[in-house]
């Protein structure tokens, strides 16, 4: 999921993760893994609105969040380094979401993202 923020403010961001959190189906969604930007200094609001926890990373140990790892590195196909996206719509946001979802990756055993999501959320009902 790619959400459009205004601004990097802890404000904006929370209200952003909340907001797509709540799409997302109960018990599925159980942890956020965060790097430690200011942007999360409000994470038990995010706690207590979804009932997320939030997880953060020891400094420069990026092999604690390899997933998020990975899909920012997709990204730059999309987004290279120092483009602005706040020209980019949510519309915009989403079908890049959607085109990187539904592309197969070995950490999945060649599954897709969405296909992989589909099954956890069929198991989970």
């Amino acid at each position: 999921m790619l959400a459009k923020i205004e601004n990097k403010d802890t404000q904006s961001v929370i209200t952003a993760l909340v907001k797509q959190a709540r799409k997302l189906p109960k018990g599925l969604y159980i942890s956020l893994t965060w790097d430690r930007g200011s942007e999360m200094e409000a994470h038990r609001t995010f706690t207590m609105a979804t009932k997320i926890d939030v997880y953060f990373c020891d400094p420069q140990s990026p092999w604690q969040r390899g997933s998020n790892e990975n899909t920012n590195r997709l990204l730059r196909q999309y987004f290279p380094k120092g483009t602005d996206i706040s020209g980019f719509s949510q519309a915009e946001l989403s079908a890049i979401a959607r085109q990187l979802n539904e592309r197969p990756r070995k950490t999945l055993q060649y599954m897709t993202p969405a296909e992989k999501f589909g099954a956890c959320a069929a198991a989970t009902r």
